[in-house]
C-alpha cells in the first residue's frame, strides 16, 4: 500500500507541475526579457553617453577617421617568372 500511494504522490506532483508550469510560463518569460531588456538597454544607454562625451558632433557636421598608414605587405615578394604553356 506504501508503495502504490508513494508512487501516485510523484505522479500527481509531476502532473501538478506540468499544469503549474503552463499556466505561469508565460508569465516568467515576459519578466525575463523585460529584464533583460532593462539591461540591455542601461548598457547601451552607458554606451551612448561615453560617446557623446567624448565628441559632441553638430548635426550635418561630417568627421573622417584615417587609419594609419602602415605597410602590411612588401612589396619585394619575390621575382616575376613568365611560363609558356607546353602542349
Amino acid at each position: 500500500m506504501g508503495l502504490l500511494r508513494t508512487i501516485l504522490i510523484i505522479v500527481l506532483v509531476y502532473y501538478g507541475i506540468k499544469v503549474l508550469s503552463r499556466i505561469f510560463a508565460p508569465f516568467l518569460i515576459k519578466y525575463a526579457a523585460k529584464k533583460a531588456e532593462k539591461q540591455f538597454g542601461e548598457q547601451f544607454g552607458q554606451f551612448r553617453g561615453k560617446q557623446e562625451q567624448e565628441k559632441p558632433i553638430r548635426e550635418g557636421e561630417v568627421t573622417i577617421d584615417k587609419m594609419p598608414n602602415t605597410k602590411a605587405s612588401n612589396k619585394k615578394v619575390g621575382d616575376y617568372v613568365d611560363f609558356e604553356e607546353i602542349e
